[in-house]
C-alpha cells in the first residue's frame, strides 16, 4: 500500500537545477491524507454505489476574453494562451464560446443569473425577481438520497444582496440559498460527529424553526383571504419558499442519527481565509478538496462554488480583480487580468487531477462528475461587462454522455442561450426535464 506523508508537498513545489525551475506534476505526496487513501475511498463508496455528480464553479468579473477564446474550433482546436493552463486535461473538457443569457442585463449581477437565466426585472412592480437555478432542479432529484441535497460555497457567507449575490443557488421561489465561506465550518458540518448534547440542541433548534414556520403558514392562510389576486400570487411565491425551508428542516431531522463519514482532516488547510492574499490559493484548494470529499462520501451530489462575489475577487497574489475588469482596453490591465484567469484555471486543473486520479468501478470520478466553470459576464475588448459570449467550459461527465475535447463555437449574435447548456447538464444528471428557462434544446454538439 502506498504511504502518504502527514504533511503533503506543495502543489507549487519546483525542481531546481542548472538554473532552470520545473513544476512537478500532481504527485500522491501532494494530496492531503484525507484525499489520498484508495482503500478508504472504496469503503466510503461500498454502500452508496456510483452516482452522477455536478459542481458549478463561478469566477466573477469575466475573463480576458481576447486570451480565453481559442482561434480554432472543433476536435482539433488549438488551446488559447489562457486555456493552456488545462493542457493536461484537453480531452476532458469542452470550451463553449458565443453563448450567453439573452434575458440578462449584464453587469455585476452575473452570479445571480448564471444558473437561472432569469430576467431579474421581469416582474412588474418588482426591482428584483429571480427563478430556480439549474443546480436546484438536480438537487430536488438526487437530494432525497443524500444527507445534503446540495452545498453552497462562496468567499462570503450568507446570501449577499440583490444583484451582488454571495450564492449561485436559488430555490423554486427564486430565494437565494445561503453559502458557506469557512473551510472549518464546512468540514465540521460534513464530517464531525455531533455529541449527544449537540444532537439534542440541534433537534431543539429544528423544532423551534418548524414552530415558527407553522405559525407563519397559519397567519398567511388568514391573510390570504383579505388580499387581491396579484397580492395572493406574491404571497404564494413567498410561502413556497417557507414550505421548502420546512422540508429541508424535516430532511435534516431524518439524518440526525445517521453517522457521518469519518474523514481525517490532516493536510487540509481548514484555517485558510478567502480574503487573505497569502491564503487565497490555499482557500480555493481546500474548498475544492472538501468538495471532493463530499462527493467521495456521497454526502451530496450537487455543489455550487462562487470563487468570489461579483464586483469583488482576488487573484493569487491579492490583485484587485474587479478593478482590472474595468480595463477599458488597456493592454497592461488586460495582461494582469489574464494572469488571474490562468491562476484560477491552475486551481481547477488541480481539482480535475484529483477527480481523474480516483478510480471507480467504471472509469474514474471525473467520468461521473460534471464540472461547469465560467463567469456570468464578459468584460470584452473594452470592459463593457456584456451578458454575451460568456467565458464557459464544461469538463468531465464522459460516462454521463457528454462529448469532450472540443471547442463548440456559436455566433455571438445568433447564439443559443446558456440555458441550452444548463438543460444538457440537468438531463445528463438523470433528470427528465423537457426544458429549462429559455432553452430551445440541449446544446448542439455536447450530448
Amino acid at each position: 500500500m502506498t504511504s502518504f506523508p502527514k504533511q503533503p508537498l506543495s502543489r507549487r513545489h519546483m525542481l531546481k537545477g542548472l538554473g532552470v525551475c520545473l513544476s512537478l506534476p500532481m504527485l500522491e505526496a501532494m494530496i492531503p491524507s484525507a484525499l489520498a487513501r484508495p482503500s478508504t475511498f472504496k469503503a466510503w463508496n461500498r454502500s452508496v454505489g456510483q452516482h452522477p455528480r455536478m459542481i458549478c464553479c463561478y469566477v466573477p468579473n469575466g475573463m480576458n476574453i481576447l486570451e480565453w477564446v481559442p482561434q480554432t474550433t472543433g476536435k482539433s482546436y488549438q488551446l488559447s494562451k489562457t486555456l493552456a493552463a488545462l493542457k493536461a486535461h484537453q480531452q476532458d473538457f469542452t470550451v463553449v464560446s458565443g453563448i450567453g443569457h439573452p434575458a440578462s442585463k449584464g453587469g455585476h449581477s452575473g452570479a445571480d443569473t448564471w444558473l437561472t437565466g432569469a430576467d431579474l426585472s421581469a416582474v412588474p412592480g418588482s426591482d428584483y425577481a429571480n427563478t430556480i437555478s439549474a443546480d436546484q432542479i438536480v438537487a430536488e432529484y438526487h437530494g432525497k438520497k443524500t444527507r445534503f441535497p446540495s452545498l453552497q460555497i462562496s468567499d462570503s457567507s450568507g446570501t449577499g444582496g440583490a444583484g451582488h449575490s454571495h450564492t449561485l443557488s436559488f430555490d423554486r421561489s427564486g430565494t437565494p440559498i445561503p453559502a458557506e465561506s469557512s473551510p472549518q465550518r464546512l468540514f465540521e458540518r460534513l464530517f464531525v460527529p455531533e455529541t449527544k448534547a449537540g444532537k439534542q440542541a440541534t433537534l431543539k433548534r429544528y423544532a423551534e424553526r418548524k414552530s415558527i414556520l407553522d405559525s407563519v403558514l397559519q397567519d398567511a392562510t388568514t391573510l390570504n383571504k383579505k388580499l387581491g389576486k396579484k397580492d395572493q400570487q406574491k404571497l404564494d411565491e413567498y410561502l413556497n419558499s417557507v414550505r421548502e425551508t420546512e422540508q429541508r428542516v424535516t430532511r435534516l431531522e431524518s439524518w440526525i442519527d445517521v453517522p457521518k463519514p469519518k474523514v481525517d482532516p490532516i493536510g487540509l488547510q481548514l484555517a485558510s481565509q478567502p480574503h487573505n492574499a497569502h491564503d487565497r490559493p490555499m482557500w480555493i484548494d481546500v474548498m475544492l478538496e472538501i468538495s471532493y470529499l463530499a462527493f467521495a462520501t456521497d454526502a451530496t451530489r450537487v455543489i455550487t462554488f462562487e470563487w468570489s462575489r461579483e464586483a469583488g475577487g482576488f487573484g493569487g497574489g491579492g490583485e484587485n480583480h474587479h478593478e482590472l475588469s474595468h480595463h477599458g482596453g488597456d493592454a497592461g490591465m488586460l495582461k494582469k487580468l489574464a494572469v488571474i484567469d490562468r491562476f484560477h484555471l491552475s486551481r481547477l486543473a488541480r481539482f480535475m487531477d484529483m477527480l481523474k486520479s480516483t478510480t471507480e468501478e467504471s472509469g474514474n470520478m471525473l467520468d461521473h462528475t460534471i464540472v461547469l466553470y465560467g463567469s456570468g459576464m464578459n468584460s470584452g475588448k473594452g470592459g463593457e461587462h456584456s451578458p454575451k459570449n460568456l467565458p464557459t467550459l464544461i469538463a468531465g461527465g464522459h460516462k454521463l454522455g457528454l462529448k469532450q475535447g472540443q471547442h463548440l463555437a456559436f455566433d455571438v449574435e445568433k447564439h443559443p442561450p446558456l440555458s441550452n447548456l444548463l438543460l444538457s447538464i440537468i438531463q445528463a444528471m438523470g433528470v427528465e426535464a423537457p426544458g429549462f428557462q429559455d432553452s430551445s434544446s440541449t446544446l448542439t454538439g455536447l450530448v
